[in-house]
């Protein structure tokens, strides 16, 4: 099994190098595709100079698109039989890879999603974050009948046939519930495992707004009747 690990990143200088390290620490990953989103705070130099050593490769945009439309290059440039979503923010353990992997490899799932909320460690931050997440997750079952604990998480891994004729438009946010929708509307058969979970605050440069929730809102409202 070849893994390629698809790390979008906005404006990471200050974690780049620390995230590529504990993910290049982990030993598991054969390709590590950094796709910078037209950082404009030094990301790019550092990116540059990273770029072709310990299995990393980097793809620039020359403008920001947003971190679905990061993901999306990250996808159609990966090689690996299965593709792993790596935040840049230090918010997610790369120890957590032998456990997100492991339905996959013994043939339980087809797509695993590390979640927040099934009783692993993790900081004490923002109430109502943590609302707005169960919110989205309990319109996500509802919508679609089905028992996740945590649609917005950022880690998902996927064997590669899982995105076979996927057309996925998300540019921003959005990515998330899109490709839940689409994925369970295909009756793919996903797992959840728990994960730790370290999420930064606004004055550490967290990015996603109010606004981006009710994007997704829409967005599984969108899938649940169009594909």
């Amino acid at each position: 099994m070849k893994l390629s690990v698809i790390i979008p990143v906005y404006n990471e200088v200050e974690s780049i190098e620390t995230i590529l390290k504990r993910v290049q620490g982990t030993k598991l990953a054969q390709e590590i595709l950094v796709v910078d989103d037209g950082s404009k705070d030094g990301t790019r130099a550092i990116l540059k100079k990273l770029d072709g050593k310990k299995g990393v490769r980097v793809i620039l945009h020359q403008k920001n698109q947003g971190k679905g439309a990061a993901v999306r290059t990250g996808m159609s440039a990966a090689k690996g039989d299965v593709l792993l979503i790596q935040d840049a923010d230090l918010e997610y353990d790369p120890r957590d890879y032998p456990e997100l992997i492991k339905p996959i490899q013994e043939g339980l799932a087809d797509v695993v999603y590390g979640s927040r909320f099934l009783g692993r460690a993790h900081r004490v931050t923002m109430f109502w974050h943590l609302v707005a997440n169960q919110m989205l997750t309990l319109m996500t079952n509802i919508l679609y009948n089905t028992i996740l604990t945590d649609m917005e998480t950022g880690y998902k891994v996927f064997r590669r046939e899982v995105l076979d004729g996927m057309v996925l438009h998300a540019n921003s946010f959005d990515f998330e519930p899109e490709f839940t929708a689409k994925i369970l509307k295909r009756n793919f058969r996903i797992f959840e495992v728990p994960i730790t979970f370290n999420p930064r605050d606004y004055a550490q440069g967290k990015k996603i707004k109010l606004q981006d929730a009710f994007e997704a809102v829409w967005t599984l409202i969108k899938y649940r009747f169009v594909d």
